[in-house]
């Protein structure tokens, strides 16, 4: 059997005596007869990064060098002593000329890696070649404790391994110095080892030196020497170990794949079959009226003994049945298999009940004596958790985004109070980093806010939105309100002085969108249609999203579709872009796809033509939304994320919120890459980007309740039924750093409920059906789990099944419940599969129910266990043991069970 034997003593520093035995220790491993003397330049190692990088520079700045036969032999084989022939002979041939260059004088006092045969045998992890006078007197005089590890092979372990010499274990060391130092619980830092290897007699060794430059750092107990064994031996070993444990997992798959048909066919028996044991029925009822009456906890490990032999004599009075002693039996013989590697003596076979890795069906034998005869038993499925995780909502672009104003302006006269002035133009140079200023929020605040006391109705407006997006100083709602106000007090000033379809359209855009003012849609409409009537296109764009959504005006999409066509034909690409929407959609038209790629390629050229000129944040947020999902344009997706990066700097959350996505979304993406995403994301949500705050409240919903709870809240303030939903639900659990609070996750979830939102409505139904957390009220549950039954969600229809099947607490209604259970079923649900084909059985509670449940999650539990179903994403029933598996994704970058999905127009 191959082996390797490890010490490691260790001297502790500081002393006298100490410094002369450590100084003579590494003199002696690295000099004593038997060394191998280490040639940190010999020809066959290659070039490092630094020679590399002075060759380049070399050949750069003196091209002449190049026809050096010096350099062709370096092109030939790069290695250190080609590299270091080529810069010694091209250094001293241009001495003249680099004499005078601080960076390679600098380079020739520290000549880099110029490699000679070495006077002694230590190396360390670095290229550099070691003065052993230096090592030694560093060594001699470190204050804290210097571990001497000892590696040794047999001769013929190291011969055909490749360990007898000393650049194999230069290398090995290399790679395992971090685990070391880690062991060690040394900094990495601050870690220091060297090494000299010893071949001679049968055991050829390493000796070694290791210690922390910072005397306080280390420690190193049994269980790390035998940690560092463990992973040296692995190292070494690795190639015979991989080609034993594949000739062991070969011969345990051959006898899985025969006994996998096997086992199949007992677990489809217990899982269609059904249970009739008198005494297993005797048994649940003895242990359903005892639990009655039991308060605390009702699970296994918080019972007394003589209710846990209870539990225990029930389970292996399950294990009688033929079906389940096959499965227990051939379970055994593959788990014996798999023991033979490690060990000679196998363990005595134990009972199912004594078994561990069966031991959840304790629990669950309490669950159903606990539910027996309860109106819970007809609720009771292997629901997944979070099996209804609401999705990321659509990131379209709004059609109500206001177009770049720049354009806007050019078309608009200018009297006193909107003018376009020298110092707006300059303000808005700095805001957008256009016209060959860089970009300079705090530049531009500045000078509008001059601008703004000069009464310029468009620097008041441009403040307003500085102050709301916090570009150049704090975000402050209330400073923004004010000068929205003062904007819009001006604007209707210099309307009144004289009428003008450009201030006509300015006023009802305040209007819509509640700047300064109260949102009004119906007075927006009123000053749209003027400006509209006058032929403003951008006045017929916002009139007509008034009229696609119903706000102010009454809903007409042909009507819509009019002023698009007519704001489209003056080369608005917003408008195009709608119509696009439009005929893709067949709204007010019929669908025609053509007509919808044609008008969203003009879309497209259009706002790349705009962002030219203005470097407007929501333009580059629709265009890289456009190039994103090939709209308008070819699918790009590098591109795509350059422009939501720029759109983002300018503080856009909608750009934010889409590179946060895609960042998160690349498997490629590093630790920084993700603290940045997580970053853009918070910035969007701290905008009231209500998808963000649900997307950063999901991030933080299993590492911090609290945290999570707050964006939740945030995101369902903002109108997001999936937000309040999640919110209801964490409420409802409650955690460490978040309290239960029942009343108000039922406020949130009835909120979702009543907004349509399926998941929460079936939650909703079966929180009322039970009573818990909320009085029980039947007749409501069943509202709600109707609603979301017929929206398609598979656990409302199978819950409405038993409901109606068994005709507990509602009148029993065969036909309705053959119904609802059709609908589960044909959505894969398994469950009501099976009532549909035992609907005999269940024509009424009984106890025969309950057992025949219990062998159907006896043979979930066989289909977990067997080895080809390892890591095929078994279906953990178990809360804590979920909980904790969430946790470990989490902690390696993992998201725990969000599953995105494609957003669409």
């Amino acid at each position: 059997m191959p082996r390797i034997i490890f010490k490691c003593p260790y001297i502790r520093g500081g002393s006298q005596k100490a410094a002369a035995h450590l100084e003579n220790y590494v003199r002696y491993v690295s000099t004593r007869d038997g060394v191998q003397r280490i040639d940190p330049g010999r020809a066959g190692w290659t070039d490092t990064k630094k020679q590399r990088e002075m060759v380049e520079r070399i050949a750069r700045e003196f091209p002449l060098s190049r026809g050096m036969f010096e350099y062709e032999d370096y092109l030939a084989s790069p290695t250190r002593g080609n590299a270091t022939e080529f810069i010694t002979r091209a250094l001293e041939d241009n001495y003249d000329s680099i004499a005078k260059k601080e960076n390679y004088l600098r380079y020739i006092a520290q000549r880099p890696r110029v490699h000679h045969v070495g006077s002694h045998g230590l190396f360390t992890g670095e290229d550099d070649t070691l003065v052993l006078s230096q090592v030694a007197e560093a060594v001699a005089n470190h204050p804290g404790n210097v571990w001497l590890p000892i590696i040794s092979l047999r001769r013929e372990d190291a011969q055909r391994l490749g360990y007898d010499n000393a650049e194999q274990w230069q290398a090995l060391l290399t790679h395992q110095a971090m685990r070391l130092a880690e062991t060690m619980n040394i900094p990495w830092d601050q870690f220091r080892w060297y090494a000299a290897f010893h071949d001679e007699g049968n055991h050829p060794h390493v000796h070694m030196v290791c210690y922390s430059e910072d005397p306080r750092k280390g420690f190193l107990n049994k269980k790390g020497i035998a940690a560092i064994k463990s992973g040296l031996a692995k190292e070494i070993f690795r190639q015979e170990l991989t080609e034993l444990y594949i000739r062991q997992t070969t011969h345990r798959e051959d006898l899985a794949k025969e006994a996998e048909a096997v086992m199949s066919g007992y677990i489809r028996q217990m899982e269609s079959g059904t249970l009739d044991s008198p005494r297993m029925e005797q048994l649940m009822t003895e242990l359903a009226g005892k639990l009655t009456h039991l308060t605390g906890k009702k699970q296994y490990g918080y019972l007394k003994a003589p209710l846990k032999s209870l539990v225990d004599e029930i389970v292996d009075e399950l294990a009688k049945d033929p079906r389940v002693t096959k499965a227990y039996e051939l379970w055994y013989t593959l788990r014996e298999e798999v023991l033979r590697t490690y060990r000679e003596n196998l363990p005595e076979r134990l009972p199912l009940s004594q078994q561990k890795e069966f031991k959840r069906i304790k629990n669950i034998v309490i669950q159903e004596a606990v539910r027996l005869g309860t109106l819970d038993s007809l609720l009771q499925m292997d629901e997944p958790e979070d099996a209804a995780d609401p999705l990321e909502l659509p990131e379209e672009p709004s059609a109500e985004d206001a177009p770049p104003d720049e354009d806007v302006l050019r078309e608009a006269e200018h009297p006193p109070v909107v003018e376009w002035s020298d110092r707006y133009k300059l303000a808005r140079s700095f805001l957008y980093g256009s016209g060959g200023h860089p970009q300079d929020h705090a530049q531009a605040l500045s000078l509008f806010y001059a601008e703004a006391l000069n009464g310029n109705a468009l620097a008041m407006h441009d403040l307003g939105r500085m102050y709301a997006d916090g570009l150049g100083c704090d975000v402050d709602m209330e400073q923004s309100h004010n000068w929205y106000a003062k904007a819009l007090t001006a604007l209707r000033a210099v309307d009144e002085a004289k009428p003008g379809r450009y201030m006509e359209y300015r006023i009802g855009k305040m209007y819509a969108a509640g700047l300064g003012t109260e949102q009004d849609h119906s007075e927006a409409a009123e000053w749209f249609a003027r400006s509209a009537d006058e032929g403003y296109k951008y006045a017929q764009y916002s009139l007509a999203g008034l009229y696609l959504r119903g706000k102010g005006v009454p809903q007409d999409y042909e009507k819509s579709r009019h002023l698009y066509t007519q704001a489209a034909k003056q080369r608005f690409p917003y408008a195009a872009f709608e119509l696009g929407k439009l005929y893709r959609d067949g709204l007010g038209c019929d669908a025609d796809t053509s007509a919808a790629a044609r008008w969203f390629r003009e879309a497209y050229a259009g706002f790349r033509s705009l962002e030219r000129d203005s470097h407007d944040d929501k333009l580059q947020y629709r265009i890289g939304w456009m190039l994103l999902h090939g709209v308008g344009a070819e699918k790009n997706e590098s591109e795509a994320r350059t422009w939501f990066e720029k759109a983002a700097k300018m503080g856009n959350p909608n750009a934010q919120y889409s590179l946060a996505k895609l960042i998160l979304s690349d498997p490629a993406a590093g630790v920084e890459q993700t603290a940045a995403a997580i970053g853009w994301l918070t910035k969007a949500a701290e905008a009231g980007q209500d998808a963000a705050q649900y997307a950063i409240g999901k991030f933080y919903r299993n590492t911090d309740p609290a945290k999570a709870a707050a964006w939740f809240q945030r995101a369902a303030e903002s109108g997001n039924d999936f937000a309040a939903y999640a919110l209801g639900k964490l409420l409802l659990d409650g955690g460490d750093s978040l309290p239960k609070d029942a009343p108000t996750a039922i406020r949130w979830l009835t909120c979702s409920a009543e907004a349509g939102n399926q998941h929460a409505q079936y939650r909703l139904g079966k929180l009322l059906l039970q009573g818990e957390a909320v009085p029980k009220d039947i007749g409501q549950a069943l509202r709600w789990l109707t609603a979301a039954a017929e929206q398609g969600d598979q656990y409302a229809q199978y819950t409405l099944g038993k409901l109606y099947l068994l005709g507990k607490e509602v009148p029993g209604d065969e036909d309705a419940a053959v119904r609802w259970f059709t609908l589960s079923a044909a959505q894969g649900n398994e469950y009501a599969q099976y009532f549909l084909d035992h609907l005999k059985d269940f024509r009424g509670p009984s106890i025969f129910a309950c057992a025949t449940q219990l062998l159907r999650h006896m043979g979930n539990i066989f289909r977990e266990q067997t080895p080809w179903n390892a890591g095929k994403g078994v279906a953990i029933t178990d809360r804590k043991l979920r909980q904790k598996i969430r946790e470990k994704k989490i902690a390696m970058g993992h998201k725990a069970d969000d599953h995105a999905q494609e957003m669409t127009m």
